[in-house]
């Protein structure tokens, strides 16, 4: 299987940030396009972890996005494009997967709302049951610097 498109979700939680850093890492070492996707609901959080309304604070959620979450990409040595895409997360991810023609979807295992994993609905595991592409869930304490599959579906 050649991966050539990998998406990537980040919502600014700090596993989102090592997910994000593990898909770029991938992506540079297979000479793949990391697309890198951000939902905006209803809420959203800034950096202080407030939910805030959306509407209301778009313009620092995507600056934010673009500065401070995707900062894994500033030295990554990988093509990336980011993405700002209104809807939830499992719907935007897996749309933009369907789009890009992605081989590939990488996320982090608990995002902003720090939900446990046992607890179903989560966006990881709303996603890997719903994707008809392989997913990458990044667990707590990867970081940058492995590459294992450790998490597919």
């Amino acid at each position: 299987m050649t991966v050539r498109h990998i998406v990537a979700g980040v919502d600014g939680s700090e596993n989102s940030r090592r997910a994000l850093a593990w898909a770029a890492e991938l992506a540079r070492a297979l000479r793949a396009e990391l697309v890198v996707v951000h939902a905006l609901g209803l809420l959203d959080r800034l950096a202080d972890g407030e939910p805030v309304p959306t509407a209301a604070h778009r313009d620092a959620i995507v600056e934010a996005f673009e500065h401070s979450w995707c900062a894994p990409l500033a030295d990554a040595g990988v093509t990336a494009r980011r993405m700002v895409r209104d809807g939830t997360p499992v719907d935007v991810l897996l749309a933009v997967a369907e789009h890009e023609e992605a081989d590939l979807i990488v996320v982090g295992s608990r995002g902003i709302g720090n939900v446990p994993e046992r607890i179903l609905g989560s966006t990881s595991h709303q996603l890997a049951a719903r994707s008809i592409r392989p997913v990458v869930i990044v667990p707590e304490g990867v970081g940058s610097g492995s590459t294992s599959t450790h998490g597919a579906h």
